[in-house]
């Protein structure tokens, strides 16, 4: 018997009679509340001839011991992991963090040299995320940084603002190429925006809130403005869908007048598209100015577009877009020549 407490693993040959036994490596997930484990993982831990965790800080063994579990805080090689399953016993090694690479290298070089009788291995998730648990990651990661970076540390609303409109902007550009993986880390950086803004107004100290508070906010909004889904109205048609959260939205804004809530900071196109459509939807007949101007031009043009379900701030784009290529190639003949 060596330091750690495990016998050497006996040769195949000099002891073919001895049972296998089972290795059973139990991972769990940090975003999970310790203790809260599967029933299978407790049947596993429970029925177990022996525990082992490597790491002795492990956040589940205050919870194990609670149960009646004993666990040797120790870190088998893989041959002493397989000489202490000799005999038909059964070992679950409850994985750290990093999943317990070595350990799990070392067996598999044990298996393919073919020199043991193996014991029966088996990966038991003991945990598992729940849908957006990596969320959790990103509010920790954001915490750190607010409290560890020189430069994010030093940040405000007002000095982040920017930062979000070139989000935005840079959000849309990714949709319109259809570009999946720029799409996915365009969602990032504007969910970074959310995550940033959330952690600094913690710190307000008049009226202080967190991105708990934002998510439980959207969240109300969403069952409130949602009646057909979590209540008891219906709804069969995209049409019936928006007269409801108009209908629940205009209730809780109490709002005099349609323009109200209508960023007079975003793009002029959109703007006047959005304007347009408060009209159209409060069926109110409200004639354009006569003004001439091609402003008055460009606005006439934004309130038909909208009539006709364009947006005209994508329209304007795509039209952008094309003439940047034209540009392009025009360049590339010049060069050419």
């Amino acid at each position: 018997m060596n330091a750690t407490g495990f016998e050497p693993a006996p040769d195949q040959d000099t002891d073919p009679a001895s049972a296998p036994g089972r290795i059973v490596l139990l991972t769990t997930s940090h975003r999970v509340a310790p203790g809260l484990l599967s029933w299978p993982a407790w049947q596993v831990l429970h029925g177990a001839d022996r525990v082992l965790c490597a790491d002795g800080t492990h956040p589940q063994l205050p919870y194990l011991r609670e149960a009646g579990i004993a666990v040797d805080e120790t870190s088998p090689t893989a041959e002493e992991l397989v000489a202490a399953c000799a005999g038909g016993h059964a070992v679950v090694v409850v994985a750290t963090g990093e999943g317990e690479p070595a350990l799990t290298d070392g067996l598999a070089r044990l298996a393919g040299s073919g020199r043991l009788q193996m014991p029966e291995l088996e990966l038991l998730p003991a945990s598992y995320d729940l849908p957006g648990a990596r969320l959790l990651d990103l509010v920790q990661v954001m915490d750190r940084i607010r409290a560890e970076c020189p430069w994010s540390s030093r940040q405000t609303h007002e000095g982040l603002a920017k930062y979000g409109i070139e989000e935005a902007y840079e959000l849309v550009e990714a949709i319109e190429e259809g570009d999946r993986d720029e799409l996915r880390e365009e969602l990032g950086d504007v969910l970074l925006q959310v995550v940033f803004h959330s952690r600094i107004a913690e710190e307000d100290p008049d009226a202080p809130f967190s991105v708990d508070d934002v998510a439980a906010g959207i969240v109300a909004k969403l069952i409130h403005r949602h009646p057909h889904v979590f209540g008891d109205e219906t709804a069969s048609t995209p049409e019936e869908v928006k007269a409801h959260w108009l209908r629940t939205k205009a209730i809780e804004k109490q709002r005099t007048s349609v323009t109200e809530g209508i960023p007079l900071g975003q793009p002029a196109l959109a703007l006047a598209a959005k304007l347009a459509s408060r009209v159209r939807t409060a069926g109110l007949d409200v004639p354009l100015p006569t003004t001439e101007g091609l402003g008055y031009e460009l606005l006439a043009l934004a309130t038909h577009a909208e009539a006709e379900g364009i947006d005209p701030e994508a329209a304007l784009r795509a039209a952008a877009r094309a003439y940047r290529d034209a540009i392009r190639e025009a360049e590339a003949a010049r060069a050419a020549e």
